[in-house]
């Protein structure tokens, strides 16, 4: 139950093998927008009893398991293979088209036929004052499964990029997405196969094996029926985890750091400290990243997961917006 402590040597010469990695994802991408409304400027409708929310500004970015590839190329990798599915829709050609922008491949985004493409679209208030006020969020979800075909092309797409990667992200996130039962069993499979696989799941961690889970305290809480409150809650439930899993897991604890599990035992990786204001959307995805990429360039998995903290911290300072963290941020906070 010792803790670890990276060094800034020690991340200067992961860092500096960063550029020679191959690492795939796969997963549920979406859209994430922000619309800023400056409510100085809203007038009562003359329709219907209600002042509108005039919309000065808008941007667009990959959430999910697109915020999981974004991340990813921050850290530039040699090759980024990103498998996911999209609709002939705007939000599906608004993420293509990011991707495309910034360099990252879409050879292994899939178009499905029906449905649409997932997005979570936050309007953002502005008012006489500085305070910024959030509405509920607007929800873009499919609720049916993939088609077979559908499927069939992910599967594909799978096959052949986990022949060539050093590490395989997923990012299983919607209760209709792209990993489906069939789609799941094949990377248990990879994963006893000895290619490491990294699993984020919102709600079905509990059905993989072979595989490094990576899930919060709470979705860790749903898979072992047990809450986390103490980082000593923390060491025994990730060694449980590891138990369920039958290879090594992560459990993040938030503002507390993480806990991992290595051949039976448990390391804590402190968070590093920063000061409000804080926001935490998209800080699971990148520790995601930061762990697939610095397992891939060499380090161990407690050294992956206490650089995975560091790209965390850094994004979280990175207000309204799913941030990226670089190699030279993680470096200017050691």
């Amino acid at each position: 139950m010792k803790e670890f402590t990276l060094t800034r040597t020690e991340v200067c010469d992961i860092a500096s093998a960063m550029n020679g990695v191959k690492i795939a994802v796969i997963g549920d991408v979406c859209l994430d927008i922000y619309w800023r409304a400056d409510m100085k400027k809203s007038r009562l409708s003359r329709e219907t009893p209600h002042y509108p929310l005039p919309v000065v500004s808008e941007v667009f970015s990959p959430g999910a398991g697109g915020n999981v590839i974004n991340n990813l190329a921050a850290l530039s990798p040699a090759k980024l293979m990103p498998i996911s599915v999209v609709a002939n829709d705007w939000r599906g050609f608004l993420l293509t088209q990011y991707f495309t922008d910034h360099g990252i491949s879409t050879d292994f985004l899939v178009t499905r036929q029906t449905g649409l493409t997932p997005a979570y679209a936050k309007p953002i208030r502005l008012g006489i004052s500085e305070v910024v006020y959030e509405d509920p969020r607007l929800d873009f979800e499919n609720y049916s499964p993939l088609s077979r075909n559908t499927e069939m092309d992910l599967l594909e797409a799978l096959e052949q990029t986990a022949a060539e990667v050093d590490v395989l992200c997923v990012s299983d996130q919607m209760e209709f997405g792209c990993i489906t039962p069939k789609i799941r069993r094949y990377l248990c499979a990879l994963g006893k196969q000895g290619l490491p696989v990294l699993v984020d799941s919102r709600s079905r961690g509990g059905e993989y094996s072979n595989v490094i889970l990576k899930p919060n305290e709470v979705e860790a809480a749903a898979i072992l029926g047990e809450e986390i409150q103490t980082v000593e809650d923390g060491h025994r439930l990730c060694k449980e985890l590891s138990r369920k899993t039958h290879t090594d897991a992560v459990i993040t604890l938030g503002g507390r750091g993480s806990v991992l599990c290595v051949a039976g035992n448990t390391v804590h990786c402190p968070a590093q400290p920063v000061e409000p204001p804080l926001d935490f959307c998209g800080a699971g995805d990148t520790f995601l990243s930061g762990l697939g990429v610095f397992l891939a360039a060499g380090a161990s998995l407690q050294q992956a997961a206490e650089a995975a903290t560091l790209c965390s911290a850094v994004t979280v300072k990175k207000l309204h917006t799913t941030g990226t963290a670089t190699a030279q941020e993680i470096l200017a906070l050691l």
